[in-house]
């Protein structure tokens, strides 16, 4: 068993585990509903990070059907990935019913439709596909990292982290890590975009997760807490 084999295999296991992530994001969107209390269910959620979240899950998902071979170890995982944080962006419209919350959600399904018709229309869009996939990738890491940015600025600014679950970001930094260990079996010719892409999110993972500690743990964000809720 090659490399490649090894380290798409492992991939694959760990992008199972980051979608039970993803799903606990859901889950605790969906137990906050139930509290029925004056606190929006998707708050502190950022519109942008989630919806830059859903493009990136999105462009691996072309990108694996328009290289050859066909790789089934980016593909699937990644279209289960897409249809949950699609979920997620329909239940923050569903929350806050804004004008950027239905335009984001109209343009990712558009996008989801196009992306399907893509998978189907096989060997005709590979050259194309994988042009369109890659550029989608570059420009998804620049917005990953400025979309995380802004879910960083709500948390520091608040003092709270309000309904991001630090589940998900833990999983998908695992998910990150087998990422581009694969791309580096992939050979860096196929491989660098999802490189780039994978080294941006975990970046911005690990300082997620940080700063759930610093919530916990800071003078300050108990400060800015005890602001906010004035």
């Amino acid at each position: 068993m090659n490399t490649y084999l090894v380290f798409g295999a492992i991939n694959t296991t760990f992008i199972t585990v980051s979608l039970y992530g993803v799903f606990s994001q859901l889950r605790k969107i969906w137990a906050r509903k139930k509290k029925n209390n004056a606190q929006q269910a998707t708050a502190l959620l950022s519109l942008n990070q989630f919806s830059v979240s859903y493009f990136a899950y999105l462009s691996f998902f072309i990108y694996g059907y328009s290289i050859e071979p066909f790789n089934h170890f980016i593909v699937w995982p990644r279209l289960i990935a897409s249809l949950l944080v699609l979920i997620i962006l329909v239940e923050i419209y569903k929350d806050r019913k804004s004008t950027s919350a239905l335009s984001s959600l109209i343009f990712s399904c558009v996008a989801f439709v196009f992306a399907i018709c893509g998978l189907f229309a096989g060997e005709t869009i590979v050259d194309q596909g994988r042009t369109i996939s890659t550029t989608i990738i570059l420009v998804v890491s620049a917005l990953i990292a400025q979309g995380y940015y802004h879910q960083i600025l709500l948390i520091v600014r608040s003092g709270s982290t309000g309904a991001v679950d630090l589940k998900m970001s833990q999983f998908i930094l695992m998910m990150d890590i087998s990422t581009i260990a694969f791309a580096l079996s992939m050979g860096l010719k196929e491989g660098w975009p999802l490189m780039v892409l994978a080294i941006t999110s975990a970046i911005t993972k690990i300082i997620i997760m940080y700063l759930f500690k610093w919530v916990s743990t800071s003078a300050l964000a108990q400060e800015r807490r005890k602001a906010t809720s004035i």
